[in-house]
């Protein structure tokens, strides 16, 4: 399939980012324009990666070029209208979290991709590895008994905090945030695998309104917040079964797993399969054998190939979800339906924040 890749900025080309695996992906994959306004970077990003050719206006390389399908990296308040342009193209779309920042946008997504046979993915990629996949199947099987509440993890310091390559004061401002940066990976895993939330309340604040860069180029830059910087939402799945999830950029070290799902008859752990001293799954079950509780780390065969092969490809194994989405005729599991819902989620957390209200949640994936 051929690639456009619409901005070559951090996440595209650093070590874990999506080129250096989508080069690694030549069997499914032709690296076929890339597209970024910075003219100089592009330029450089085009060449050390060998794409066919570049170009600095989107519209220009949709017109122009021969691409089938788009990964979009541009910033997260331009997520919705780029999406929008591409599938009007007709070309297949890859955008990184959130899928946009309002549900209009996100319902014409979806809209215009059915309308016009289009494939929609959207990152983060957690509900397809082995071990969400393994839990979500605990999960319906009773294997831990009905579900009582889940603690979710999902945050970090923030790209001030550490030593972010670029100018990080777009990720305190209004439109951004924590909440869409960090949050919507915890709502994508609860909700992908208890399904979908049919409420939320949530509380929500800046902790600091002045923010000082620490690290890298950008060390000891000002950083007015206008957006929330620190949110806790929980989730209702009904019938008194709960998730709490965080949102924020004050986590600045945890020894926390990333998941905890506690059940009347055992209990899910959960962390993501790339962090070496952690274990990607572990179960406790009351009487795991007769008369006998414990722990137990599931053996997945998936998971140890899986894991192998993500961390060659990195974030680029949502590209290939989509190659083996659209050959294979199936839909995606990170779908632009579920996207909507952590969406919706995200909104109304912000709107339960400043009403002082729990808030009924209406899309489903």
């Amino acid at each position: 399939m051929k690639f456009g890749v619409l901005g070559t900025g951090v996440i595209a080309t650093s070590p874990r980012g999506y080129l250096g695996g989508m080069r690694k992906l030549s069997h499914k994959v032709t690296l076929e324009a890339a597209c970024d306004p910075v003219t100089d970077r592009v330029k450089v990003v085009s060449a050390e990666y060998g794409f066919k050719t570049h170009y600095s206006e989107l519209s220009e390389m949709l017109e122009r070029s021969d691409v089938e399908a788009v990964l979009n990296l541009t910033p997260i308040p331009f997520h919705g209208k780029t999406c929008l342009e591409i599938l009007d193209s007709g070309r297949h779309v890859i955008v990184e979290k959130p899928i946009a920042t309002t549900m209009d946008e996100a319902d014409s997504i979806i809209r215009i991709a059915a309308e016009r046979n289009l494939t929609v993915v959207v990152a983060p990629p957690n509900m397809i590895l082995p071990n969400r996949q393994e839990a979500k199947r605990l999960v319906a099987e009773g294997a831990i008994g009905k579900v009582a509440f889940a603690r979710v993890r999902s945050s970090h310091g923030g790209p001030a905090s550490g030593n972010w390559p670029l100018d990080p004061t777009w990720f305190y401002q209004e439109g951004s945030g924590p909440l869409f940066d960090m949050g919507v990976y915890g709502i994508h895993d609860i909700t992908g695998i208890l399904g979908p939330a049919k409420r939320v309340v949530a509380f929500s604040g800046i902790t600091e309104p002045t923010r000082y860069v620490r690290g890298g180029p950008f060390k000891g830059k000002k950083i007015d917040v206008t957006a929330d910087d620190n949110t806790l939402l929980m989730l209702d799945f009904g019938g008194a079964t709960f998730a709490v999830v965080d949102g924020t950029f004050n986590v600045n070290a945890s020894r926390s797993p990333q998941i905890e799902i506690f059940g009347r008859a055992g209990t899910i752990v959960l962390n993501n399969d790339d962090v070496t001293d952690t274990t990607p799954i572990e179960v406790f079950r009351l009487d795991a054998l007769p008369g006998v509780d414990g722990w137990i780390q599931p053996r997945l065969r998936a998971l140890e190939s899986t894991s192998a092969h993500r961390r060659e490809i990195a974030r680029a194994i949502v590209v290939e979800h989509l190659v083996d989405c659209v050959r294979e005729g199936v839909r995606p599991v990170l779908s632009a339906e579920h996207a909507r819902h952590a969406l919706e989620i995200m909104i109304k957390s912000i709107e339960s924040a400043r009403s002082g209200r729990s808030l009924d949640l209406s899309t489903t994936f």
